[in-house]
């Protein structure tokens, strides 16, 4: 007897397929060549990014889903799930390096050392922000110089 799937379960991995190309949407297009889709798929999926309308947009949604069925999903969703887990990452250093520049902010010159340690290096100019952070005079100077801090601070927690 043969294995003939139901009319529901067709149904579902359509969906699901269709969700796995709207999770494509809004890549940019040097990702969606890399990924192994037709020509035909990637250029739905650039469309749809271009349409405001719903009902248009859900049209092209089900295109998606339905140009989907050509290719084999799970090369498509590694790479989704690499690029998210890129992304997750790129957020907790941005946090980490914030949280930092609070902190140094706040309790000044003696809190670098406690960075050094956990970056493996001194950074000179770091020191010299900090200490050019306490002899601001203006509101502007002051944000001019936390932004630089930051941008150090990043910079030395992604080199590490």
């Amino acid at each position: 007897m043969q294995d003939k799937k139901s009319k529901s379960a067709k149904k579902r991995e359509h969906l699901a397929l269709q969700v796995l190309g709207e999770r494509l949407v809004g890549l940019p297009e040097a990702t969606l060549r890399d990924m192994p889709l037709d020509d035909v798929l990637v250029d739905a999926i650039m469309a749809a990014a271009g349409i405001s309308s719903h009902s248009a947009l859900r049209r092209q949604h089900q295109l998606i889903g339905k140009l989907m069925k050509h290719v084999d999903p799970e090369p498509v969703r590694a790479t989704l799930d690499a690029l998210s887990q890129d992304s997750r990452q790129s957020k907790r250093g941005f946090r980490q390096a914030e949280e930092w520049r609070d902190k140094i902010v706040a309790g000044g010159p003696p809190l670098l050392e406690d960075l050094f340690a956990v970056t493996g290096r001194d950074n000179r100019e770091l020191v010299s922000l900090v200490n050019d952070l306490g002899r601001c005079k203006t509101e502007k100077q002051q944000r001019t110089i936390r932004r630089n801090i930051f941008r150090q601070i990043h910079d030395d927690l992604n080199t590490q």
